[in-house]
């Protein structure tokens, strides 16, 4: 069942000098929540910003939703600092701990949304057995790591697989993509099955934020 287009502005993109006011900026500009990027240069080469930066968003004011992308190994000690810091989603990666389902469940424990995300080269079916615990299922478009990349077309027939799969579960989980999505692929990414956009590069490179979300909605309609 597929679910009405959320479109969600990666701040891994931003300007984050003006944090505060780049993420009040996308959700005025019509996007639906702030995707949130934590990376350990361990289990992606690349390394970003943690539960403290966060905190510090909320503590300056800000109140939006924001769903925090774990890509990290130390998964459990994250999902912890990550929902007392104020996420209200938090998306693992199926690769990063030998107990998905516990880790699962957790983050549910915790108060907050289930999110698992999939690397390119994983089986969608390897949620199978845990689809009953999750909110979202991600599927990465790209090599987790870096913003600025192409989206990899093998994505595609494995978010056709996906979304067969949750329906045919009779689940309500949404699917969301995260790489290279922009506003000429947007449409074919939504055919296939997402439901849920993180825009990264070609979001925060716009010169007017708002004229931007309006072209990823004109493309979804």
């Amino acid at each position: 069942m597929k679910m009405p287009a959320r479109i969600a502005p990666s701040i891994l993109a931003c300007n984050l000098a003006r944090l505060s006011e780049e993420c009040h900026a996308a959700l005025e500009a019509g996007g639906d929540f702030i995707h949130f990027d934590v990376m350990d240069n361990a289990f992606v080469p690349n390394l970003s910003f943690g539960a403290p930066l966060l905190k510090s968003l909320r503590s300056d004011g800000f109140s939006g939703f924001v769903d925090v992308h774990i890509m990290a190994n130390d998964v459990d000690r994250l999902v912890e600092d990550c929902a007392e810091a104020g996420a209200n989603s938090i998306t693992i990666h199926f690769e990063a701990t030998s107990h998905v389902q516990r880790a699962l469940v957790r983050i549910r424990s915790l108060g907050c949304e289930v999110g698992l995300a999939v690397n390119i080269s994983t089986p969608v079916e390897a949620i199978e057995y845990v689809m009953d615990d999750i909110d979202m299922l991600l599927v990465m478009t790209i090599n987790p790591g870096f913003g600025g990349q192409s989206l990899i077309p093998a994505a595609l027939p494995k978010i056709e697989k996906a979304r067969q799969l949750i329906d045919n579960a009779g689940r309500a989980a949404r699917i969301q993509v995260d790489g290279g999505v922009k506003v000429g692929n947007i449409r074919t990414i939504a055919d296939a099955g997402a439901d849920t956009f993180v825009v990264g590069s070609d979001f925060f490179s716009a010169p007017d934020y708002r004229e931007r979300c309006a072209a990823f909605r004109a493309q979804l309609a």
